[in-house]
């Protein structure tokens, strides 16, 4: 039997920034995709109804499916890179998930990315990983309520955040099990922070492809589209897609040109209708 060819997804927080926000589900749209995802689309963990709505509308309009959402992560441009093992700011990392449940529910969003954080001076790594336990445990319990799972990925280009291999996610992946029961959490394979991260690729799908729950890809060095570096991103999707993932690959690089302009990789694959 034939296999179908992974769907692909593109990420509208590193992709056509060109445009305002709520602009880019429709370029994406016009661009060929079916299914977009998003960073965290508010600056605070508690936006107003009414930029809610016009986010959640913006995705309806465009006839675009929200296939992925991160949680609120804090200040990403100051440096931030989640709240889940920040001690102190636990309601913000409740808030936020409560309204990705709602916009879940009202998107069909089933997977929600919630970064680790940083390692913070002054503060016991050991309570750091206690309170991401409670976090991630807090937001399976949530997000198991729309059938959707917790993600939870390495990151590269930064020395503070402490999860850099797909083995360190799943080590915490299996404590929160073990601890909270919580199954509904899984490893986002970002093929290119792995690579960076000096994660063999081959190796991480060998062991842990039932543990993969989303793809993203971008390629190294560099992270522009595929074909400007030297990783063979096809073959690692086949051998994802071979090894049973059937979700979307979603493309969260950063052009080298206009990001209209940056998917000639796609005809030759599978991925969107034009």
């Amino acid at each position: 039997m034939t296999r179908a060819p992974l769907p692909y997804a593109v990420n509208l927080s590193i992709l056509f920034t060109e445009l305002p926000l709520l602009e880019r589900p429709a370029a994406a749209r016009k661009a060929g995709f079916d299914a977009v995802e998003f960073w965290w689309p508010f600056a605070t963990a508690t936006p107003a109804a009414a930029e809610v709505d016009a986010f959640v509308r913006a995705v309806e309009q465009a006839d675009v499916r929200l296939i992925g959402l991160n949680l609120f992560a804090g200040d990403m441009p100051g440096g931030d890179r989640g709240l889940v093992s920040w001690p102190g700011r636990e309601q913000e990392f409740a808030d936020s998930v409560g309204l990705a449940v709602r916009i879940g529910r009202r998107l069909g969003c089933r997977a929600f990315n919630a970064l680790y954080g940083n390692r913070i001076d002054g503060v016991d790594p050991g309570e750091q990983d206690e309170v991401a336990l409670r976090n991630l445990a807090l937001a399976a319990r949530s997000i198991a309520e729309i059938d959707g799972t917790v993600l939870l990925e390495p990151v590269s280009g930064m020395p503070a955040y402490p999860l850099k291999t797909a083995e360190d996610v799943v080590g915490v992946l299996d404590r929160v099990r073990a601890a909270q029961g919580a199954a509904n959490l899984g490893l986002l394979a970002d093929l290119y922070h792995l690579t960076v991260n000096g994660d063999d690729l081959d190796k991480v799908i060998a062991q842990y492809s039932d543990r993969i729950a989303h793809v993203q890809i971008a390629d190294a060095p560099g992270r522009h589209e595929p074909g400007t570096g030297e990783l063979d991103l096809f073959g690692y999707i086949d051998k994802i897609g071979a090894a049973g993932y059937r979700g979307y690959v979603a493309a969260e690089y950063v052009p080298t040109g206009a990001s209209a302009d940056s998917f000639a990789w796609l005809p030759t694959r599978q991925g969107v209708s034009k």
